[in-house]
C-alpha cells in the first residue's frame, strides 16, 4: 500500500520531504498537545512552548537529515528553507484542526482554563484589576475555535520556519562543486 508523501520510489523534491515530515510532526504535535493537556501544563507558555519548539526542531532536522542522504547527499539553505515551509504548513493545519475540533465539540472549558492561566499571569505580575479585565477583554474577542483555529496556522508556519532558520545552519550541506 502506497500512501501518500511515504511513496519510496517517488524522487526526493523539498516539496515531498517536507510534507512527508509535516505530516509526521502535525501527529506527533496532536500526540503532545494532549499529554500536555491531560498533565495540566499550560501549552502556551513556559516549558510546554518551549518544549514543543525543541518537538519542532527535533523532526525538522530528521526531515532534512532524510532530504539529504535519499536525494543526492546535498542540501542548500533555501532548500532547508523550503522543507521547514512545507512541514510547518502542513503539520500547523493539522494541529490547528484537531485544536479547532478539540475546542468546538469536545473540552468547551479549555478556553475557560486557559483564560484563568492567563489572569493568574496577570495578576503575579502585579497588574491591577482594571488592567487585568480590560487585558481579558481583548484576550475574549481572539479566544474562539475560529481565532485560534487562524492564530495556529500561521504561527504555526512562522514558528517552524524561524525554528528552521537557525536548524539549517547545521543541517545544511551545500554542493561546492555547482555554482550558485
Amino acid at each position: 500500500m502506497n500512501l501518500p508523501f511515504f511513496d519510496s520510489e517517488e524522487p526526493v523534491t523539498v516539496r515531498n520531504t517536507g510534507l512527508r515530515y509535516g505530516i509526521i510532526l502535525g501527529l506527533v504535535s496532536i500526540a503532545y498537545f494532549l499529554l500536555l493537556v491531560v498533565s495540566g501544563v499550560n501549552t502556551a507558555d513556559g516549558w510546554g512552548r518551549w518544549s514543543s519548539l525543541l518537538l519542532n526542531a527535533g523532526i525538522l532536522v530528521l526531515g532534512q537529515i532524510y532530504f539529504r542522504q535519499n536525494g543526492d547527499g546535498y542540501m542548500s539553505y533555501g532548500q532547508g528553507m523550503g522543507i521547514s515551509f512545507w512541514m510547518g504548513a502542513l503539520s500547523s493545519f493539522i494541529l490547528s484542526v484537531f485544536t479547532y475540533v478539540y475546542i468546538k465539540f469536545i473540552d468547551s472549558d479549555f478556553l475557560l482554563m486557559m483564560e484563568d492561566i492567563q489572569r493568574a499571569a496577570m495578576e503575579e505580575r502585579g497588574m491591577s484589576d482594571e488592567q487585568i479585565d480590560q487585558a481579558m477583554e481583548m484576550v475574549a474577542k481572539f479566544s474562539t475555535p475560529e481565532w485560534i483555529f487562524v492564530f495556529g496556522v500561521l504561527g504555526g508556519i512562522i514558528g517552524v520556519l524561524l525554528v528552521g532558520l537557525l536548524v539549517t545552519i547545521f543541517t545544511q550541506k551545500p554542493n561546492r562543486s555547482m555554482p550558485e
